[in-house]
């Protein structure tokens, strides 16, 4: 399953992001796009972990949505 969230998380904030998605053993794959406008976080995980990544995120002053 491929999730893809819209943030504000920046470059030099990713290794400290993936320390957070580290915790989840459901993620397989993680993949950010800083070109695009939204900052695209893609996830590749095994089950829906979507509110999961999203209460983790903003909990910690990131903002992390789910793009339908």
């Amino acid at each position: 399953m491929i999730t893809v969230f819209k943030t504000d998380i920046s470059q030099e904030q990713e290794s400290r992001v993936r320390q957070f998605l580290d915790l989840f053993k459901e993620i397989l794959k993680i993949d950010f796009d800083f070109e695009d406008c939204d900052n695209i976080l893609r996830i590749e995980t095994i089950d829906d972990i979507t509110s999961h990544v999203e209460i983790v995120l903003n909990s910690n002053g990131y903002f992390c949505r789910e793009l339908l």
